[in-house]
């Protein structure tokens, strides 16, 4: 039968090392997720000055939702950054194991996450609770600030070399551009016949009283992860 003082042990140990080093990674997230924040804010303004005597309805817009959620609509677009409040282990599967930083500490592998989705700005605009919207991006965030990047390929996003950059206010500014720009190329597709040629009633009628009909950019077409680029390992 196994000591208890020899589990208690054990306890603060995990205590000391896994759980203290889970609360770096989330105060690390957490603050680059304020720059990112600060980024959103600056950037919307800078913008919107170049945009001046233009129609208004083109101008970015950001709102702070909490603490862990911030919209950007971009005309007829909103994307939503969102900071998850866990932290995460990369899965045995996930390429950024095969990285040297990795597997020269198992630690490494815990990381913070920042979401960026893609939805029209109609779908909150009219309260289109059904509407798709995609995951663009996400952002991970370790207990040395060492960041790497998943996006989707059409992005063009410039990715690190994970263990040898860490997060700043510049490369955030790089990433939200780089997914602002990615969104306003991202275009509304109509979709396919068949997926439209039958509604019921209610359908009919909730589009008749607020449009709440199930949009999405890409509604009746595959968006799939296999079309996700990750971090090169090898990249200089």
């Amino acid at each position: 039968m196994s000591d208890p003082n020899d589990k208690k042990i054990e306890i603060i140990n995990i205590l000391k090392e896994k759980s203290l080093l889970k609360q770096k990674v989330y105060d690390n997230t957490y603050q680059s997720f304020c720059t990112v924040k600060e980024v959103l804010k600056g950037l919307s303004k800078e913008i919107n000055v170049n945009l001046a005597g233009t129609d208004s309805r083109i101008k970015l817009e950001y709102t702070d939702r909490s603490n862990f959620d911030a919209q950007l609509r971009v005309a007829g677009d909103m994307l939503l950054f969102s900071m998850h409040s866990n932290i995460f282990q990369f899965d045995r599967e996930h390429p950024a194991w095969k990285t040297p930083y990795i597997q020269k500490n198992k630690y490494n592998a815990y990381s913070g996450i920042i979401n960026i989705y893609n939805f029209l700005a109609d779908s909150f605009r009219y309260s289109r609770l059904d509407d798709l919207g995609y995951l663009i991006a996400r952002i991970f965030i370790n207990h040395e600030k060492q960041y790497l990047v998943e996006g989707k390929r059409q992005m063009g996003m410039l990715f690190t070399n994970y263990g040898n950059e860490e997060i700043s206010k510049q490369s955030l500014q790089l990433i939200i551009s780089t997914a602002i720009q990615y969104s306003l190329e991202f275009d509304l597709l109509v979709p396919p016949y068949d997926t439209v040629k039958i509604a019921t009633v209610g359908q009919v009628e909730s589009k008749i009283q607020s449009s709440r009909v199930i949009t999405g950019k890409r509604l009746g077409f595959q968006f799939n992860s296999d079309d996700v680029l990750f971090s090169n390992p090898n990249e200089t």
